[in-house]
């Protein structure tokens, strides 16, 4: 089966994380991580629980027996609350432990169950089995960097901010078209509606990958009209 993103990308990212949080003091587990409202405990435990998550679902499809992401939106924002509580040294393990069962449970599935389909929550919106490894990936990368720890956009693979580009500009659904134009890339992107003139977003394609995530811009952002487009949080 070929992936959408590369699964060695996947590993070396996980390692990076892990690299990051085994650095963190008694200290810093409970200060604000650059999300609202989230310490970095919060961070570390949304990502132990999403890799858990998903490894679930790749497993249950693995073996024929569907099972949803997460039980519901209220149990998943409980759980990540409870763990957030744990002791560091539990927390730290419990991320760990996520790392190396993703990995186990993607190199599990056979090739064929690939093209299957899982809900995020019962009854929910469904997603292709085949984004699993990017979704992961993709929460690796963009929360490691909300721990607000010196690991930055910058940090990313140039290859993976491309792609964050192209996956967040198809969840945009803003009230007049732009267009997204980084400075160090050959591609392009169109959300939404484009008119003639209509403004052009750029900046270096990690920062516009931060920015489409819904994250506060850099001052290499900018936008042909002035302000940038409002766009919502991922």
């Amino acid at each position: 089966m070929e992936h959408p993103i590369d699964l060695d990308h996947l590993a070396r990212a996980g390692r990076r994380l892990a690299r990051t949080v085994d650095g963190l003091h008694a200290g810093d587990w409970k200060a604000d991580s650059l999300l609202p409202d989230w310490t970095r405990a919060h961070v570390v435990a949304h990502l132990a629980l999403n890799g858990e998550a998903l490894a679930g679902v790749l497993r249950g499809q693995a073996d024929h027996e569907p099972v949803p992401m997460y039980a519901s939106n209220e149990s998943r924002d409980a759980d990540i609350e409870e763990l957030s509580r744990a002791e560091p040294s539990a927390l730290r393990d419990r991320l760990l432990g996520s790392l190396t069962t993703f990995g186990e449970a993607v190199r599990s599935v056979p090739d064929d169950v690939w093209e299957g389909r899982f809900e995020r929550t019962p009854g929910g919106r469904a997603f292709p089995l085949d984004a699993v490894p990017l979704m992961r990936v993709r929460e690796i990368e963009i929360h490691h960097a909300d721990l607000g720890l010196g690991y930055t956009a910058d940090d990313w693979p140039h290859a993976f901010a491309e792609t964050v580009v192209g996956s967040m500009v198809r969840r945009l659904e803003p009230d007049e078209g732009f267009r997204v134009a980084p400075l160090d890339s050959e591609h392009t992107w169109e959300v939404g509606a484009i008119r003639d003139g209509g403004p052009v977003v750029t900046g270096p394609v990690a920062h516009v990958a931060w920015w489409l995530t819904g994250r506060t811009p850099s001052d290499q952002v900018s936008c042909s009209r002035g302000d940038l487009p409002t766009i919502g949080a991922w």
